[in-house]
């Protein structure tokens, strides 16, 4: 009888879909100027969301980002998220922080609202994209600015990459085929 009970428990959430992942397309933020935006929007498209930083050794990746946006759109998102979680490398506010990223690398694809990318004030998004019991595979949160997490057209992750990954790199271009 104790196995019976102890299946079910496991059985009944994966056949009636209530489980603890929760859809991507249910997240929102807010832009960088303030705007709700909600991700059921991307519905369909490739979305690559990086937590990034204006004063990071890695800070020339938003070149390469803008570089993807321009090839790929609309068919890819790309969602920045600046963060002054490692070594205070983006202490600007959300209008500071905006403005460098037009004036130094022509940033047109859609920055988000300054938030934390780890630890007890990790945004939602950024927890959805590193706890796999939400996300489906991933554990993993930012090690440092500009990590790389790519959802397909159905909202699935389907790619992670730390921060010496240019955005470039033929892996991730591959995926955005």
């Amino acid at each position: 009888m104790k196995t019976v009970l102890i299946m079910c428990a496991v059985l009944i959430p994966f056949l009636t879909g209530d489980s603890k992942q929760k859809s991507f397309y249910d997240l929102s933020f807010k832009t960088i100027r303030g705007e709700d935006f909600p991700f059921e929007q991307l519905r369909g498209k490739k979305v690559l969301l990086v937590n990034t930083a204006s004063k990071c050794g890695f800070t020339p990746q938003f070149a390469q980002l803008e570089e993807l946006n321009q090839a790929y759109a609309p068919g890819l998102v790309i969602l920045g998220f600046p963060s002054n979680d490692f070594m205070n490398q983006d202490p600007g506010s959300n209008e500071e922080i905006l403005e460098f990223c037009e004036i130094n690398y022509g940033v047109t694809f859609q920055m988000m609202e300054k938030s934390s990318v780890k630890g007890k004030d990790q945004n939602p998004v950024f927890r959805w994209l590193s706890d796999k019991k939400i996300n489906g595979w991933n554990n993993k949160s930012p090690g440092w600015n500009f990590a790389k997490y790519l959802v397909d057209e159905q909202g699935r992750l389907i790619g992670y990459w730390p921060s010496k990954v240019k955005p470039n790199d033929p892996e991730i271009l591959e995926l955005l085929k």
